[in-house]
């Protein structure tokens, strides 16, 4: 999971670096083309199986959602400064509570609809009006909580999925439709990279890659509840390489919002772990 929140935060910066000339679509399209590059040996050497699947519909679905939200991330990540853009895609938690009462069918408590409430207060001191009446909410920032619903989405079908799926062949899926899925929107701002640009643009597909495959793999073998603060550290990096390098301050509104979203989704995990570990002794006992 620290593997995983520091190769985000590197992606993210290559994803700002190379904004200026490369959109956000054509940026997505060079991601999955290096992801698939990576994988390509994994399939090539199970072939079949490396898609066995019983569900496809889901993962269908997923990889859409999964690459419409990817390119509404690099567009916030491109226009908004690093630690103000990973606080709001941090909301991706607070999305999965009305999911899983309107999707999965969970009973969903007071308690998690009061934390979700509270973290939805946080997105607003965010994103709150500033001097003269006038808001600070702009595309960048709808497009990054667009995205994080999108990956709420994502993440409830990887739930379900990870029960009789690896975690391989949900990356492989993944990796797969989400090159196929990305193309089109490439296509309309296309343009051959610079060999340089070609470089960082397959680093940052690679990277984004392993970080996906860290994330699935830690959620899979760890504690969620001890696993979900650690993606939380990827707020503090990507404040220090903001700073370091696109002298990018994070305002006090943003880092007050921030903490009340990550006190808030924190609270969510721990108490979807205690009802967790509940219905397991239930169910020993029976």
């Amino acid at each position: 999971m620290v593997a995983s929140a520091l190769g985000f935060t590197v992606m993210t910066t290559l994803i700002k670096y190379l904004g200026d000339d490369y959109p956000a679509a054509l940026q997505t399209f060079y991601r999955q083309v290096a992801g698939f590059i990576v994988l390509l040996p994994v399939i090539l050497q199970r072939r079949r199986a490396a898609f066995a699947t019983t569900r496809p519909g889901i993962l269908i679905f997923r990889a859409s959602a999964g690459t419409l939200g990817m390119i509404l991330s690099f567009y916030a990540f491109q226009k908004m400064p690093l630690a103000d853009a990973n606080a709001l895609s941090f909301t991706r938690t607070l999305w999965l509570v009305p999911l899983a009462a309107f999707v999965v069918r969970e009973t969903v408590g007071p308690m998690r609809i009061g934390a979700a409430l509270v973290g939805f207060v946080g997105v607003l001191v965010m994103i709150r009006p500033g001097a003269g009446g006038e808001f600070a909410v702009g595309l960048p920032a709808l497009a990054m909580l667009a995205a994080s619903f999108l990956f709420a989405l994502t993440i409830t079908g990887m739930k379900v999925m990870t029960r009789d799926h690896s975690p391989m062949v949900l990356l492989v899926w993944s990796a797969t439709l989400g090159l196929v899925f990305a193309l089109p929107g490439a296509l309309f701002v296309w343009r051959w990279p610079a060999p340089m640009d070609l470089a960082l643009l397959s680093a940052m597909g690679v990277v984004g890659t392993i970080t996906q495959g860290c994330y699935i793999k830690g959620m899979s073998i760890g504690d969620a509840a001890a696993m979900a603060p650690i993606d939380y550290i990827r707020l503090v990096f990507a404040a220090v390489i903001g700073f370091a390098l696109f002298n990018d301050v994070p305002g006090v509104w943003t880092l007050v919002g921030a903490a009340i979203v990550v006190a808030s989704t924190l609270f969510i995990t721990w108490r979807e772990h205690r009802q967790a570990q509940a219905a397991k002794r239930l169910g020993d006992e029976a």
